[in-house]
């Protein structure tokens, strides 16, 4: 089939070369100049089944109270006259509850094994380089309340394949001897050696250029206005690029537009339970790498991630919920840098901090929207919030076994 590709990110780079190499003809479309430039661009670095507890959970409510009016807070919640983010918010509250709760872990750990999976088929067959790095993600806690509260998602975690290890303070600051000077804050920590790191936007782009080189056409700097549809089909795409307007027609197509995929769909009657999550992080350049991290870590305090990647540390987390607003709040950039400073006073860095934000898709389950749409020639790859990098390589073989009308291997609610 001719296969039309919405979006060039983690998701649609992954589903091209898995559609491609199933014997597609693919097309890709996006505005930016080349693969990976938004959402994928600079993320926390984690391919982390271990964190496969989805924000919606019963310990994060007196936290979210907690966090009300607090700028710096790791889930701030702007209120707006908005009626999907207000849905979006009940939909998240009724996911709190045990039950669904545990039933998401266990499908999001399904999926995300089976990624992880992919990810390292997919390296060893290209021999992808991205700052890779297979030394596990460490998960702090320095409130041994919370440490408590994590148990029960361990156990769900354990119980489908995925074992995380609890360590005291001194197995954690083995483990990682960057820590070391701040030992007194910890109360422990659980690892979980099978997890990975490495930068998502480096592989995204390595992944583009080999998708091109199999046959993939890339279409850059290119904008998705509409659809266009004839009764229960998608008939084309109605794009403008750097020839004007044209309508993109295929045999199928695959929306991958992460927080803006609702907005394509929404004048056609479907609605999508995605609202932009925005994410922050800092990318600092190490002056002596010594005195840094090796190991991914997880601060559960502050809802934080460290990543190593080649010379510099990823630092990237917390949600803001404000609409579609891309704008870098100073108060919450500074938070970031304040956290590392004190788990980390001895590092040494070069140079300013690189700053960015991303919209992440979140769904209040945070499971993905995988499979097939109302629109009976439109499938979905969407909506992975925190999770995108860690999902991406399992969705789109999932994808791709969908579309050609087999099961995919993870147990997972596709569509």
């Amino acid at each position: 089939m001719n296969i039309l590709v919405l979006g060039a990110g983690l998701a649609g780079t992954a589903s091209a070369w898995y559609l491609q190499t199933a014997g597609h003809q693919v097309t890709v479309v996006d505005r930016q100049p080349a693969a990976g430039l938004e959402t994928s661009f600079a993320n926390g670095g984690q391919i982390s089944v271990s964190h496969a507890e989805p924000w919606a959970n019963p310990h994060v409510l007196p936290n979210i109270l907690k966090w009300l009016g607090r700028r710096d807070a790791p889930l701030r919640w702007h209120w707006r006259a908005d009626a999907a983010q207000w849905a979006w918010g009940l939909q998240f509250l009724r996911e709190c509850l045990p039950g669904r709760s545990q039933r998401n872990i266990a499908a999001i750990v399904h999926l995300a094994l089976y990624s992880r999976q992919q990810l390292q088929l997919l390296r060893a067959q290209l021999g992808l380089e991205y700052d890779q790095l297979q030394r596990g993600i460490l998960h702090l806690y320095t409130n041994r309340h919370d440490m408590a509260n994590a148990m029960a998602a361990r156990r769900v975690m354990a119980e489908h394949g995925l074992p995380r290890d609890i360590l005291d303070v001194a197995a954690c600051l083995e483990l990682e001897p960057a820590l070391a000077p701040v030992a007194p804050l910890l109360v422990g920590g659980d690892y979980t050696a099978s997890d990975e790191s490495g930068d998502a936007h480096r592989f995204t782009q390595a992944l583009a250029a080999r998708a091109a080189t199999a046959g993939v056409d890339f279409r850059y700097n290119t904008q998705i206005e509409r659809l266009a549809t004839a009764g229960a089909r998608v008939a084309g795409v109605v794009c403008r690029g750097p020839q004007g307007a044209n309508l993109l027609t295929a045999d199928a197509y695959v929306l991958a537009l992460g927080s803006e995929s609702p907005l394509l769909l929404r004048p056609h009657g479907i609605r999508l339970p995605i609202y932009p999550a925005k994410g922050y992080s800092a990318t600092l350049h190490l002056a002596n790498p010594d005195s840094a991290p090796t190991v991914s870590l997880t601060d559960d305090a502050y809802k934080l991630v460290f990543s190593r990647l080649g010379n510099r540390l990823r630092v990237a987390g917390t949600a803001e919920f404000n609409g579609y607003n891309r704008d870098l709040d100073p108060v919450r950039c500074q938070a970031l840098i304040e956290r590392t400073k004190q788990l980390f006073p001895n590092l040494e860095i070069e140079g300013d901090a690189n700053f960015w934000c991303g919209l992440r898709p979140a769904t209040p389950s945070n499971l993905p929207l995988i499979g097939r749409s109302r629109l009976s020639n439109l499938w979905l790859n969407t909506g992975h919030g925190t999770l995108g990098w860690t999902l991406a390589c399992g969705s789109a073989a999932a994808l791709t076994d969908l579309l050609a009308g087999r099961s995919p291997a993870p147990d997972f609610p596709f569509l």
